[in-house]
């Protein structure tokens, strides 16, 4: 298999592979984060998860063409106010589906399941009325075009590390969030122990609330970095979604630091593989992998410990 390479070309591409797998990483982190918010709280299995990270390029693609159109000499800084669009569509839907579906199938997991995968089809056709079938990608800014040459074999795009640092900063804010506020406070005792919770003045419907929309926006910033290193389609958050669920499963579903283990582990696992093996073969090994370990560890890699 690495016959007719130097050890400094093997290096080269593992450091390139690795690389590659940082970005997959990052998409993954900021997929996993929201989804592991709103599964290990709520208990609610989004099928529509994706559609929202996909909301999230929607949003940027949009506000990439107005700076284009009508403010061109702010265009370097658009990304940013995309970010904010993003983030605040993405929750305000999820929000208002929260009100007007999910409140009303809570404790019935199989039911969320199906109302969430059929709300799932809807934005997809939503958005090929609306956008048209065909992937569309955003203008990148200047500032964000090349490369940084680490060797004469291996460079970095700037365009991938500044999504890694987005998907960094995100995983710190959602830490400080939920461990370091009022609110992360609240929803951790809805998540031990949601009756108790209740006893002593905790409105758990009003954090049922805000920690959906809090996933969706997160989603909806994930669909806003994925602009960077991809192009967009109806159907693009599909390619996620099955992928997301397996990092929340892996690292714990109640474990935000198991969460970003996971996806570490797997979008490095499947970048290295997919050099030396197809696509679809890296993925079947690393399923193949994960759940094996789930069959000897079924909690998770860092699963929470919950009162019953």
């Amino acid at each position: 298999m690495f016959d007719g390479y130097t050890s400094s070309e093997l290096m080269s591409i593992f450091a390139m592979q690795g690389f590659a797998g940082l970005s997959l990483f990052s998409v993954f982190v900021l997929m996993a984060l929201g989804l592991a918010i709103i599964f290990g709280q709520m208990g609610v299995i989004n099928m529509a998860h994706g559609e929202f990270m996909i909301l999230g390029a929607y949003t940027t693609y949009l506000t990439s063409g107005f700076f284009q159109s009508y403010l061109p000499g702010l265009f370097g800084g658009y990304f940013f106010v995309a970010i904010v669009l993003a983030f605040l569509i993405c929750a305000a839907l999820g929000a208002l589906i929260e009100w007007l579906m999910i409140r009303h199938l809570y404790h019935r997991p199989l039911d969320t399941l199906l109302a969430t995968w059929g709300l799932s089809l809807i934005m997809q056709q939503a958005y090929r009325s609306i956008f048209g079938a065909r992937e569309v990608g955003v203008e990148l800014p200047e500032w964000m075009m090349g490369a940084f040459q680490v060797t004469d074999m291996v460079e970095l795009p700037i365009n991938g590390l500044f999504v890694m640092i987005i998907a960094l900063s995100i995983a710190v804010g959602v830490y400080l969030l939920m461990y370091r506020s009022g609110y992360g406070k609240n929803v951790r005792a809805v998540v031990q122990n949601r009756p108790m919770a209740e006893a002593v003045g905790i409105n758990s419907a009003g954090i049922d609330r805000a920690t959906f929309a809090l996933g969706c926006g997160i989603a909806g910033i994930a669909g806003a970095a994925f602009t960077m290193i991809g192009s967009t389609g109806p159907s693009s958050g599909q390619a996620y979604i099955v992928d997301t669920f397996l990092v929340v499963v892996f690292g714990g579903a109640q474990s935000l630091i198991g969460t970003i283990v996971s996806a570490f582990g797997i979008s490095q696992a499947q970048s290295t593989m997919e050099f030396f093996l197809s696509g679809s073969m890296a993925k079947v090994l690393t399923l193949l992998v994960v759940v094996g370990i789930l069959m000897l560890r079924p909690e998770g890699l860092m699963a929470l410990k919950v009162r019953r």
